[in-house]
């Protein structure tokens, strides 16, 4: 039985009857149900960790309730190009990855604080709208749906102060909304007029960098494939003798435009299905315009 909870299937298990085998299938057997015993453990003091970091969080911001759903943005620009921003979703203090969602930042947007507002905005109406449809209908988002009990935004009293006037729906439905700054891991709080400080070490503080972290990794992410992308339009398309075929197979040779452009002709000749005159005068071009 241990055996097979730890596996998570069906385990079948011949007992040896007498002899060094006996002895040898009982310190299996007993090393197995220590096993599971300790992940046992593990698991109960991440969920006891878990709650303790949210009943934190409750009570240092003063929350109606404890934030079993927890909403992080963060916005992407590096460069000042495809600005796009991130929304993570942690509920009961872990990461519910199927709810997070991707915004492009639409036209040309100066600043950080006006990204945040636009997407938070664009948050608030998909919620609007989500609470008119079933959740059998086709255009159901679940996520976009759901009221969240703690919005958390990377930065500092600006984007607070941005977005804000954009969830105010949200506020008066019970959401809190706070700001989380890098540099000093300050938390803004609306209506007061100092920076919440938080121990270092404390469990709702590290939630808190846990969850701001996630949401920033996953705009990077969104950022650079975006990035990529309209790379590789840019490189690609305007080499010699290079259609949607050999594009496809340059790509995956080399996996990412940098380091196409990096490579030798060599190695361009290397491409799989390129014939050697080509992979020549693609190498002396990409370097010519470079």
């Amino acid at each position: 039985e241990a055996l097979s909870e730890r596996r998570g299937a069906a385990v079948e298990v011949r007992s040896a009857e007498r002899g060094d085998k006996r002895r040898i299938f009982e310190l299996a057997e007993r090393n197995a149900r220590l096993a599971l015993d300790q992940d046992r453990l593990r698991s109960e003091r991440r969920r006891s960790q878990r709650i303790e970091a949210l009943d934190g969080l409750q009570q240092a911001l003063g929350m109606p309730q404890i934030p079993m759903r927890i909403e992080c943005f963060d916005i992407s620009n590096l460069g000042e190009t495809h600005t796009v921003a991130s929304m993570v979703v942690f509920e009961g203090g872990a990461p519910k990855k199927s709810d997070y969602r991707r915004f492009k930042v639409r036209g040309a947007v100066q600043d950080d604080f006006a990204a945040m507002a636009e997407v938070l905005s664009r948050r608030m109406a998909q919620y609007r709208a989500q609470r008119e449809l079933s959740p059998h209908e086709k255009e159901y988002n679940a996520s976009f749906a759901a009221l969240p009990a703690l919005i958390v935004i990377d930065g500092g009293r600006g984007q607070l102060s941005a977005g804000l006037a954009e969830l105010e729906e949200f506020r008066e439905l019970g959401t809190t909304v706070i700001s989380l700054a890098k540099q000093l891991e300050e938390v803004f709080v609306p209506g007061r007029p100092a920076p919440l400080v938080m121990r270092h070490d404390s469990a709702p503080l590290q939630l808190l960098q846990r969850v701001r972290d996630e949401a920033h990794r996953f705009a990077i992410e969104f950022h650079r494939g975006r990035r990529d992308r309209a790379m590789t339009r840019s490189v690609l398309d305007d080499l010699p003798g290079v259609g949607p075929t050999r594009k496809r197979a340059i790509l995956q040779h080399f996996g990412t435009p940098e380091r196409f452009l990096a490579a030798s002709r060599e190695e361009v000749e290397g491409v799989p299905g390129l014939p050697g005159k080509v992979a020549r005068e693609i190498h002396s071009h990409v370097h010519r315009v470079d």
